[in-house]
């Protein structure tokens, strides 16, 4: 197997046949999709049973949220250890994937061997760049920058305007932190060294925590814009206040696993004060644990 298709769907039944119909049109390589769903409630584990017997499906009996999810598949397939495909792809249900273009991804990734993930351009629904398809890691001053307004202001700075990666032209591919877990393929041997995504990240920041792990090891995190993908962003978790505050907690997930010990203490208080502003307090207490 070339590829395994991972699909992790929360009551997105429409959107969800739309991304499977799609994944009809790639030729040339030999793939298994994967749905996983989230115990949604809108039929979705019937529709794709009745309309894409092909596809493995795994029904959840609770949200446990993206990480967990998605690891259900990836374990069912042999990973990270022994895994049964050469890549994966984790794919939101809210994206369609153009024809051939899970061929050109693998193509690319099977010709640079130090890449160890790729991500395609990502295309909302008004035809701009989702910024989140490119992106440098969310260190204490990149998130300064960010969370500041400086990198809209100065959109063209490769200081300021570092998180969302502006300054480059979005046709540029380019050695990048981390790509979007909306569609990100990943090398075999990468999963097998840096381990499956984080269950701790609920939703939001997990694919960044996979991204630098990998990393470490030593890999490269490609921008291929030659592929394009189209993406409806979140779909599932537009008007979500549970959303709102996983975005919160995230960020507090990832700045205590990778930067608090290279942070000074005022600066470390500085962001508590201000995450738990925008979380509350049910993330102060866990802040403070």
């Amino acid at each position: 197997m070339d590829v395994l298709v991972v699909i992790l769907n929360y009551n997105t039944r429409e959107l969800l046949r739309e991304c499977l119909a799609s994944l009809h049109d790639q030729q040339g390589i030999n793939f298994v999709t994967a749905v996983v769903d989230n115990a949604s409630t809108d039929n979705s584990v019937a529709m794709v049973r009745e309309e894409f017997p092909e596809v493995e499906v795994f029904p959840l009996k609770k949200n446990n949220g993206f990480s967990a999810g998605n690891n259900v598949a990836m374990r069912k397939f042999g990973f990270p250890n022994r895994g049964e495909a050469r890549y994966v792809l984790l794919l939101n249900p809210d994206t369609v994937v153009p024809p051939n273009a899970l061929t050109r991804l693998v193509r690319y990734a099977d010709a640079n061997v130090k890449t160890g993930v790729v991500g395609p351009k990502l295309i909302l629904e008004d035809g701009s760049l989702d910024k989140a398809c490119r992106r440098s890691f969310p260190t204490p001053a990149v998130s300064f920058y960010h969370m500041s307004g400086l990198g809209k202001i100065f959109p063209k700075s490769a200081r300021f305007a570092r998180y969302n990666m502006t300054y480059l032209p979005d046709t540029l591919e380019t050695e990048v932190d981390s790509v979007v877990g909306a569609c990100m393929l990943l090398r075999r041997e990468a999963i097998r060294r840096a381990g499956l995504l984080d269950e701790r990240f609920f939703m939001y920041g997990e694919d960044l925590d996979w991204c630098l792990r990998v990393k470490e090891w030593g890999y490269k995190v490609m921008y291929y814009p030659d592929v394009i993908v189209h993406h409806i962003k979140r779909a599932s978790s537009r008007r979500s206040p549970k959303a709102q505050f996983e975005f919160t907690r995230a960020q507090w997930l990832f700045y205590h696993k990778h930067y608090r010990t290279k942070t000074s203490k005022w600066v470390h208080w500085l962001i508590v004060a201000g995450l738990s502003l925008k979380g509350g307090r049910t993330l102060l207490r866990e802040m403070l644990a």
